[in-house]
């Protein structure tokens, strides 16, 4: 909705999931029980008291949630950085959600290295688990990497930085806009819901310099 809340429809499940650390890597953790309905309106603004869902505090604030992210698909964007084994598909849309880091390196240091299958296996999970989509990992011969992803939205916590983090989108569910135009589908979509980003509707990250909280 035009500076208001994200209207979701068709039953998308809604969960709660905690950002982990796990070794030098991290990994996703079930957080609270949400309630679950056919359609929903998802705070957008980071002001609602009844946080993740919406309860009009937008209305009251005078939210802006003008989107200026680019509607380019993906591959437009994307830079291609090539390693001996593997390439890696890179957007730069990053919420720090820090899926791309492993025991091993981060993903950008496994792939140009990977000689391994245990080496490969650890730069596919970096950039497959990363849930703004920012990352792909490729073949040489084209083919993508992917995760084979339910459709489901998660709000997602970050206990680890001590704030809320964004929206985690994800299994191909469709995103449109305020003005009726439809994003590129995407199987991993991170959405800003601290109100905040300047790269709207995505997340970049802006939840974790001004320490939003939903609680």
């Amino acid at each position: 909705m035009k500076n208001g809340p994200y209207i979701v429809t068709g039953g998308a499940p809604l969960r709660e999931t905690i950002i982990t650390p796990e070794g030098e890597g991290y990994e996703f953790r079930p957080g609270r029980a949400l309630p679950q309905a056919q359609s929903y309106a998802l705070c957008r603004c980071g002001r609602s008291a009844k946080a993740p869902f919406c309860d009009g505090a937008h209305a009251f604030i005078g939210f802006d949630g003008t989107e200026t992210a680019s509607r380019e698909p993906y591959y437009a964007r994307a830079e291609r950085i090539e390693g001996k084994t593997l390439d890696l598909l890179d957007d730069g849309r990053c919420a720090f959600a820090r899926f791309c880091h492993r025991n091993d390196g981060t993903a950008w240091e496994l792939v140009e290295t990977a000689c391994t299958q245990q080496a490969r296996a650890e730069a596919i999970r970096a950039a497959t688990e990363c849930p703004s989509g920012r990352l792909t990992s490729v073949e040489k011969d084209g083919a993508e990497h992917e995760l084979d992803c339910e459709p489901g939205i998660e709000i997602m916590q970050d206990p680890e930085r001590e704030v809320s983090a964004f929206i985690f989108v994800k299994g191909g569910i469709p995103i449109e806009a305020g003005d009726g135009a439809e994003y590129e589908i995407r199987n991993r979509v991170a959405l800003c819901r601290c109100g905040r980003s300047q790269d709207k509707p995505y997340c970049d990250a802006t939840h974790v310099v001004i320490e939003y909280r939903d609680k």
